[in-house]
């Protein structure tokens, strides 16, 4: 890639506005927001911290979630310069709205479900944890602040439904938990009523607002920017979410299959309600029976993971038409909690819309904000109004593998427009490794796993023979294959069970076990399916012992280079010891290797594949 599409040295363009306008009358100058390049500076009298004014205030909503007959009201925390008093100004705002301000519940045992069991029956019921409230002082957090104030915005928080001071009931994805910020939007935009305390009478008003405000933040805090832009809400003019969850079934479900966040084996949307769930403790008996304990629980449906009306009302992709915020997304390709389909259906979702996009993405894994000057130039732009020419700026900006995050590539677009799907196919060889190539071949016939999720992933991709899983490689690439896009895998398969769980992994082989291998070795992308779900995520049916049904599905979208030198390996198996349910083993799968393919978007189409499997 050439070093002039490097963000470094992206030519910027932007109005100087200088601080301290005089009138013809000798008066004191005024303070403004100062631009360079197209980018917000530091203000040096909008930096100094004593002189921040802070204070917090409780606005009132359209919905009751905590049964007490009243809106509910949602606690928000300011700081603005002082300069908006003093001298009159008004100012955009940066807004984070979280459920974590006021502390989670303890790791206990038995707070997560147990995976132990056969598919399709009941776990025993799980521990509930109660959190012990912090936060009962004004400030939310100085999240952002610093960053931000110094440059010419105000920076709010505010905490979601039933966490910390504010009010309600945590629904993990509900309808309140996008209509609670979209209310504090509407109050900084003078629509709606602000109060100085949780239940009285006396008023606020955001004057020193200009009416435009943006979002982000992280995971969670990534998701309610989502949830507020759609809702449509006049006022919002950018969002630029971090690892945002836009679907919570596809947080906690796989194609029909349940499946945990990496790293929280066995959380689910209940566990999740019990870690954030801060608020007064005198509402939490009413939320537990109301949310938790009837509609979660009548809900969630840990039996056949079928996609239902519950996860429907946690599904923001459904309301994304409603958006008009311009979209800045962020995501790490290696995030295995927050997985990368949440980003790039939002992102492909708000293109198609004709919003303004753009998309980073790094190696790494849950987290990581853009580098500053991407989020400058996109809260510069349509927050303060700045004619900077972001919208002109590449559409995609991707950290290549050896590459410092703050320094991203520029493309076209992702994914990258110039890679296109290669079909790859299956040849026999287990229990050792069969091939992987461009080319069919005939009547490969039947290979048989036999799940045993004891055995993790890595110990199935590394070990030279096993029963215990598939594994189908290339021919050692002689040159560097570019994937970019969605992979997606079709197999043919039968079990002597009714039910049964499916893994993918895509590979890239040797694996490197040294110490300190880098994040983007080893594992490409990966992906879960329930095969009782093959026709539809709604409805599930006992599979047919020994009848072969054909499962198509997506992996997680991926961008990586894969070195000359390397083998790109499809591995099949059941139960994935870091993801999914955990039955006894023995469950037996057979595929048919004829019915069975793999759909690489390559860069360079199906020429570099066959080109870089040149003997």
């Amino acid at each position: 890639m050439n070093s002039s599409l490097r963000l470094k040295s992206i030519l910027l363009t932007g109005t100087l506005f200088i601080t301290g306008v005089f009138s013809s009358l000798g008066q004191k100058a005024k303070t403004t927001p100062v631009f360079k390049d197209g980018e917000a500076q530091v203000v040096e009298a909008f930096n100094d911290p004593s002189k921040w004014i802070r204070h917090d205030l409780w606005v009132e909503t359209t919905f009751d979630t905590d049964g007490d007959g009243k809106p509910d009201r949602m606690h928000v925390a300011v700081t603005r310069p002082e300069q908006t008093e003093s001298e009159g100004l008004k100012l955009p705002i940066i807004y984070i709205s979280s459920p974590y301000f006021a502390g989670v519940a303890p790791d206990v045992d038995g707070l997560f479900w147990d995976v132990k069991h056969e598919l399709g029956e009941s776990a025993k019921e799980r521990v509930h944890a109660e959190v012990t409230r912090m936060g009962k002082r004004p400030i939310i957090s100085n999240s952002h602040i610093r960053k931000w104030v110094p440059r010419g915005y105000i920076v709010v928080h505010s905490s979601s439904p039933g966490t910390g001071l504010s009010q309600g009931a945590p629904t993990i994805g509900g309808k309140n938990e996008s209509l609670a910020p979209k209310a504090v939007i509407d109050w900084l935009c003078g629509r709606i009523k602000g109060y100085k305390t949780i239940d009285g009478n006396e008023l606020v008003t955001a004057y020193w607002s200009s009416g435009k405000v943006g979002m982000t933040g992280t995971s969670y805090n990534g998701t309610l920017p989502v949830a507020a832009a759609t809702t449509g809400v006049d006022g919002l003019e950018a969002i630029i979410p971090i690892a945002p969850v836009t679907s919570f079934y596809n947080y906690y479900r796989s194609n029909g299959l349940v499946r945990s966040p990496g790293g929280y084996l066995g959380e689910d949307v209940d566990v999740l309600y019990d870690f954030i769930h801060s608020g007064a403790e005198a509402n939490r008996p009413y939320n537990n029976k109301t949310v938790r304990d009837t509609e979660m629980k009548n809900g969630m449906d840990r039996i056949t993971g079928d996609y239902n009306d519950f996860w429907e009302t946690r599904n923001l992709m459904d309301n994304a038409q409603n958006m008009k915020a311009a979209l800045l997304m962020s995501h790490g390709f290696n995030d295995w909690n927050v997985m990368t389909e949440h980003s790039y259906g939002l992102y492909t979702k708000a293109k198609e819309m004709g919003l303004p996009t753009q998309i980073f993405y790094h190696q790494n894994g849950h987290g990581g904000p853009p580098p500053i000057k991407l989020m400058n130039r996109w809260f510069t732009r349509y927050l303060h109004g700045v004619e900077n020419g972001v919208e002109n700026d590449a559409k995609a900006w991707i950290v290549r593998e050896d590459d410092e995050i703050d320094e991203p590539t520029a493309y076209k677009d992702y994914p990258n427009p110039e890679a296109s799907n290669v079909k790859l196919y299956l040849t026999s060889g287990a229990p050792k490794t069969g091939g992987l190539s461009t080319f069919k071949v005939k009547k490969q016939g039947h290979e048989i796993l036999v799940d045993d999720y004891s055995f993790s992933g890595k110990d199935l991709a590394t070990v030279e023979n096993s029963k215990h899983r598939l594994l189908y490689v290339t021919p050692k690439l002689n040159k560097d294959i570019h994937i970019s896009g969605v992979p997606k895998v079709t197999v043919k398969l039968a079990s002597n069970k009714p039910a049964t769980n499916l893994s993918i992994w895509l590979v890239s082989l040797p694996w490197n076990e040294q110490e300190g291998t880098a994040i983007t070795e080893n594992i490409i992308t990966r992906g879960w399916a329930d095969p009782q779900n093959y026709k539809s995520l709604t409805e599930s049916s006992p599979l047919k012992p020994r009848k072969f049904y054909e499962v198509s599905f997506n992996l997680m979208p991926d961008d990586q280079i894969i070195k000359a030198g390397q083998q790109i390996g499809l591995m099949i198996f059941s139960s994935d010891k870091e993801f999914t349910l955990h039955p006894k083993a023995g469950t037996e799968l057979t595929v048919d290797l004829d019915g069975t393919s793999l759909s690489l978007p390559v860069v360079g189409g199906v020429d570099r594949v066959n080109r870089a499997l040149e003997n």
